[in-house]
């Protein structure tokens, strides 16, 4: 019988149960039932228990006394500091990845901004969004700073399901994304780190003010439906 490697089994624990909160399939305020989540994954309590301290610890869920794991929501707070620091992130990383990026990876990225588009006319939100993430993860990447890399995949990872939802929410901010989309692709083709920190800082600032409207407008529905 093969035994499958703890650090590889956890691996996949983690990425199915981020999966589930990002999409909203686990919602805030949710728990996280052990059983049920154990037959759901096919896994033990071992690695499901080890996944969920992980997961507290980039806090996408809060472990209560006798009550379990229970996912979290984000607060306008929570939305504001994220974003203040994803923008100095992303704005170092625009920088950074036109003095560092290869050929390849600007290739790559290139390549990935065109079918992101051909989803944008198509109207297909969700392969969209998926690309629209990897595009600013691979600019991160392409810094070769694990540091950075690191510190933006744990606040993308809080912040997913907000961004996603709150393009949905809104197709002319879905609009403006697209067009500037284009605009970060241009200055990480033509090299230009400057302008690019510019186009980033400006994009995530968008994106933090978009996700803002959202909470608000689900706060407002919440009030109206009680």
């Amino acid at each position: 019988m093969t035994v499958q490697d703890p650090t590889t089994l956890l691996d996949g624990v983690l990425l199915r149960l981020r999966a589930m909160i990002e999409a909203g399939e686990l919602a805030p305020g949710a728990p996280v039932r052990e059983r049920e989540m154990c037959e759901r994954l096919s896994v033990s309590r071992t690695p499901l228990r080890e996944a969920l301290k992980v997961l507290a610890a980039e806090r996408l869920l809060e472990l209560r006394p006798n009550r379990g794991a229970v996912v979290l929501g984000l607060t306008e707070r929570d939305v504001r500091d994220m974003f203040e620091v994803m923008e100095a992130l992303e704005a170092t990383a625009g920088r950074l990845a036109c003095e560092r990026a290869t050929d390849a990876d600007i290739a790559e990225i290139q390549a990935m901004h065109f079918q992101m588009h051909a989803h944008y006319l198509r109207g297909e939100l969700e392969p969209y969004f998926q690309l629209n993430q990897a595009i600013h993860a691979r600019i991160v990447a392409a810094t070769g700073n694990a540091v950075l890399q690191s510190n933006y995949a744990a606040l993308a990872a809080r912040i997913r399901n907000a961004r996603y939802l709150a393009n949905r929410w809104s197709r002319e901010r879905w609009d403006v994304a697209m067009h500037e989309h284009g605009l970060i692709l241009d200055a990480l083709v033509a090299r230009d780190g400057a302008k690019l920190s510019e186009i980033l800082a400006a994009h995530l600032r968008g994106k933090g003010v978009a996700v803002m409207e959202h909470l608000h407008a689900v706060d407002d529905a919440e009030v109206e439906a009680a």
